[in-house]
């Protein structure tokens, strides 16, 4: 069911769940948390539909804060709130609150939000697209326990990553580094198996819109301490990680792939096996750090520390070889 409300206000909006819920008991109540989603104009659905499959693993309250790209012209506009209800089949397992706000009433979206939060609830916020230079510090960001962003969808995704390097603060996290999950489970159970041999060297190999292959390379260099080189490829075929080659003294362990969702280990001494390694969905994603609200300890060390560290080394090789 979706119950529209033109030219509304914050609190016609809250009697309006309260009628919603009288009436027809379509809100169940419950929620264990506030998801705010800040949006653009006309780009809201595929993060509604992946805040929906999420609350069926994390019941919520999805709140999309949706306004024009930033162009500095909201007194051009009629100041007004357009807003959505959504519950029942139209919200999966939440209930949906779509704030579409023009003009003057998109410049303060944290007074948009503030009468709406669940009472007693953690919030967190998401950013699917364009994000604040420093999320921490947005008005959306105060009032979020965990703020989630997404470099891979920036304009240019490894200077969005490294950007990520001086406007950390506990409780960020990237999408770059949800979608490694896989990946460094991998890696980590190749490595617990015999023979127990040091790692000398690591190669990482992905496409230039990846942000999480140096992601990927500064967490090995950090974990195993030994040099990696990162190589990020462009063409119509590239995308996301392609492979990591890890070399000790029996040999080279490469994990490659080559085509969706299916990677090839390779090991000395071994069979080679097909493994599955596809690329995770934003609902994977979403779900994935809903399941915990502390800060993301390791991610801030890689993307304060680890990535920093990695772009000293690959200068120091880079000017080697000139």
């Amino acid at each position: 069911m979706i119950v529209d409300l033109p030219d509304t206000t914050t609190s016609k909006i809250s009697k309006a769940l309260v009628r919603i819920r009288e009436e027809g008991g379509a809100v169940a109540l419950g929620r264990v948390l506030t998801l705010i989603i800040a949006s653009t104009l006309g780009h809201e659905e595929e993060a509604i539909e992946a805040a929906n499959d999420a609350s069926r693993e994390h019941p919520m309250r999805v709140i999309v804060v949706s306004t024009r790209e930033s162009d500095g012209t909201h007194s051009a506009v009629e100041a007004r709130v357009d807003a959505e209800i959504r519950v029942g089949g139209d919200a999966g397992a939440s209930e949906v609150i779509v704030l579409r706000a023009y003009g003057d009433a998109a410049s303060d979206p944290e007074s948009l939000v503030m009468g709406l939060l669940l009472p007693d609830a953690p919030v967190v916020a998401w950013w699917p697209g364009e994000a604040p230079d420093v999320p921490a510090e947005s008005p959306l960001g105060r009032i979020a326990y965990r703020r989630v962003t997404d470099a891979s969808a920036q304009a240019d995704p490894q200077a969005a990553l490294h950007r990520l390097c001086t406007s950390y603060r506990p409780g960020d996290t990237d999408f770059a580094w949800t979608r490694l999950t896989l990946w460094r489970a991998q890696l980590a159970a190749v490595l617990d198996q015999p023979p127990y041999e040091a790692i000398t060297a690591v190669q990482v190999e992905g496409a230039a819109d990846s942000p999480s292959t140096a992601l990927l390379a500064a967490w090995l260099q950090m974990q195993l301490q030994v040099p990696v080189e990162y190589e990020l490829t462009s063409g119509p075929l590239a995308h996301g990680i392609r492979g990591v080659h890890l070399t000790r003294a029996s040999g080279v362990i490469s994990l490659e792939r080559d085509i969706p969702e299916i990677a090839t280990l390779t090991q000395p001494g071994r069979p080679q096996q097909d493994l599955t390694l596809k690329r995770r969905s934003l609902r994977d994603c979403l779900s994935d750090e809903l399941r915990r609200l502390d800060p993301d300890e390791l991610y801030g060390e890689v993307i304060t520390r680890g990535l920093p560290q990695l772009d000293d080394v690959v200068a120091e090789q880079t000017g080697a070889h000139l």
